[in-house]
């Protein structure tokens, strides 16, 4: 055996041995983005859905203020307007004052039978 040949001999055992070792690294590197990625309570899919998640309670939260925010005015125009009582009393509960009839107009038959019901109950 030449000496070239036994370099080329060690360079190819070097180089398999680097490639083995190279291949570990590898595939501990896809293992672990695998379980960092898409297993467990902290991957990055949770993340991302935690994170849809948040911004859809934001929306909600936003719609509750919303909510909130019109009924406290209802709520100031009642204590200081006795007209708005009177409107929210005849349009909401149907009330009406001692001599005048109301006559309900509406598609549903629900409402306007339970109207019924409770007229017939006076």
């Amino acid at each position: 055996m030449t000496a070239k040949q036994i370099l080329k001999k060690a360079k190819g055992v070097a180089m398999g041995f680097v490639h083995l070792r190279f291949k570990k690294y590898v595939i501990v590197l896809i293992l672990g983005v695998v379980i960092v990625g898409f297993l467990g309570d902290n991957s990055v899919v949770a993340h991302l859905s935690n994170k849809q998640r948040i911004g859809e309670l934001k929306a909600e939260i936003a719609h509750h203020l919303a909510l909130t925010r019109n009924n406290q005015e209802q709520i100031e125009k009642m204590q200081t307007d006795p007209k708005a009582v009177e409107k929210v009393g005849r349009e909401r509960y149907f009330m009406k004052m001692d001599d005048e009839d109301v006559f309900v107009l509406s598609d549903d038959q629900q409402v306007a039978e339970s109207v019924l019901e409770d007229e017939s109950v006076e």
